[in-house]
């Protein structure tokens, strides 16, 4: 019995539905009018705690994450962002960051001057507030110099602040930065716990933006106490074998002072502060004080060591009125090498 070949039908073809009438495809991003200006205070896994209605009766707290669109972009404290979304701020619930809002300036540093990797800390800042011990732990020049470099570069004004004046006499310490017109303000512990010149502090801060940068150990946490009660930052000894502060503050928190408009940034105790992302030749402008003094200098000089003919060794060591000491100097020669051994265009 012969078999009989197998007649097809329609059943048997599979048709791809039509995607004519759905939705097409557009590169168009969605302009979110409607987004609710916020500013970044902290960063956690993923999540960014903001202030929305900031100043306001209405200010309060709203996490939101991060919108696909915005890439890899850096959001960091002091960040101006648009939220959509939830932005109740009740407990559980999520906004979304969908804009970076122009900064006014952009801190950044390196790990080390051999890696240009930035490592961004903290946008729309207005003051740099470089935190110091005037003992225990020993202060360090070269730290001082470099965030001075660092906020040179990011056009951000910045102050020095001497603590634990109390344990040793700042006055040696400030002759390398006199020529500067650096601003400066002492703090000092009395026996009863009261910190002098806080209230000066205060004053400096008030109205800014202000982020506070310095190894740990030099009392940024203390200070921060002190001018934002409740805050409860960390603080720590100094190690008896190092001779440097323990870590505490992992990660930088934005506050807003009590009664004011200003906000204060604590950033984590740093070991180092990198400058791999300033190129060379931006380092001199940062120094003022050596700046005006290399104009003496033939011009294409280097000012480094071996440079022949610089006129800054010999300025320097006349010792004429407002000029920079050795140690500026030697500190500017420092950085310097290191920068031009890594500037990919100084050949």
């Amino acid at each position: 019995m012969s078999r009989l070949a197998r007649q097809y039908d329609e059943s048997d073809v599979r048709v791809r539905p039509s995607r004519r009438g759905s939705r097409p495809r557009t590169k168009d991003r969605p302009r979110h009018e409607d987004a609710v200006t916020a500013r970044v205070v902290s960063v956690d896994r993923g999540r960014w705690r903001t202030v929305v209605a900031e100043g306001t009766e209405e200010q309060r707290a709203v996490t939101a994450m991060r919108a696909r669109e915005l890439g890899r972009s850096p959001i960091v404290p002091g960040d101006l962002v648009g939220l959509v979304g939830d932005v109740s701020g009740r407990d559980g619930s999520l906004a979304r960051i969908v804009r970076i809002k122009e900064r006014t300036s952009f801190l950044r540093r390196s790990a080390d001057d051999d890696d240009a990797t930035e490592r961004p800390l903290v946008a729309n800042v207005d003051l740099m507030v470089m935190v110091t011990a005037v003992a225990d732990p020993e202060p360090r020049g070269g730290m001082i110099d470099r965030c001075l470099v660092a906020a040179y570069v990011a056009g951000i004004d910045a102050l020095l602040v001497l603590t634990k004046a109390d344990l040793r006499s700042p006055d040696e310490f400030l002759t390398d930065y006199a020529p500067l017109g650096l601003e400066h303000v002492i703090t000092s512990r009395a026996e009863d716990g009261t910190i002098h010149g806080l209230e000066e502090l205060h004053d400096r801060l008030s109205g800014k933006v202000s982020v506070l940068i310095g190894h740990s150990g030099v009392g940024k946490s203390t200070l921060l106490n002190a001018l934002v009660p409740g805050t409860d930052r960390a603080t720590g000894d100094v190690n008896d074998h190092t001779g440097r502060g323990r870590h505490t503050s992992s990660s930088a928190l934005a506050m807003q002072l009590p009664d004011d408009d200003g906000w204060v940034i604590d950033t984590p105790g740093v070991r180092s502060f990198g400058l791999g992302h300033v190129a060379a030749d931006e380092l001199l402008d940062a120094f003022a004080d050596l700046a005006a003094l290399a104009e003496s200098c033939p011009r294409g000089c280097t000012h480094l060591e071996d440079a022949p003919d610089c006129a800054l060794d010999g300025l320097i060591e006349q010792g004429e009125a407002g000029t920079a000491g050795p140690a500026r100097l030697r500190s500017y020669r420092r950085l310097a090498t290191a920068l031009r051994d890594n500037d990919p265009w100084d050949m």
